[in-house]
């Protein structure tokens, strides 16, 4: 009885959430309001695995929300809407990225990116999984983000990107082996 009820309330939210995004589609200011609302959070959290910086997360978020806004009439409803709008967050916050002075710098400077800087970050065991992702150089991060936590392939990744899949393989491998290196590091510190 209980599934029937859980698919019941389901079944009601995606409908309201349909209305939601059709009257949003007519101009209707409150509706889109009441979208960001639903979704700001996991947008935000997006872009800050993205990003690793706070202030760089809330600016991409607020970029997100604007191209929503634009690019709404675009949902076809083909997929849920989430699935749609963690798309277009994902590919939001990677142009945004790229717009940030010295992004080209960064990407081709991956060594310098700082990988021992946890001298003053406490001790390893205070930090978790997602303080080792933001920690990763930026175009590791960024593919270990898309791929295995956002669950995009390599080839949509590297299209993202603007990379040859073979260097999304490689920067994932990377950001795996460094996290296992750090975790394992960790470990022995306990």
């Amino acid at each position: 009885m209980t599934s029937s009820v859980i698919d019941a309330s389901t079944t009601f939210q995606q409908a309201q959430e349909k209305g939601l995004i059709e009257a949003a589609k007519q101009g209707d200011k409150l509706a889109y309001r009441q979208l960001y609302e639903s979704h700001v959070g996991r947008v935000y959290a997006l872009c800050f695995r993205l990003t690793a910086d706070k202030a760089l997360a809330e600016d991409a978020t607020q970029e997100v929300f604007i191209q929503l806004w634009r690019k709404l009439d675009n949902y076809s409803g083909q997929s849920k809407f989430s699935t749609w709008l963690h798309s277009v967050t994902s590919n939001v916050t990677v142009s945004y990225i790229r717009k940030q002075k010295g992004w080209w710098q960064k990407v081709f400077n991956i060594e310098d990116a700082g990988l021992h800087e946890d001298a003053d970050a406490g001790s390893a065991g205070d930090i978790d999984l997602e303080a080792y992702i933001l920690k990763l150089p930026e175009r590791a991060r960024m593919v270990f983000v898309l791929h295995a936590i956002e669950g995009f392939r390599h080839e949509e990744v590297a299209s993202m990107l603007d990379m040859a899949v073979g260097s999304s393989k490689a920067q994932f491998h990377r950001a795996k082996q460094l996290l296992t290196e750090w975790m394992s590091d960790a470990n022995e510190n306990e």
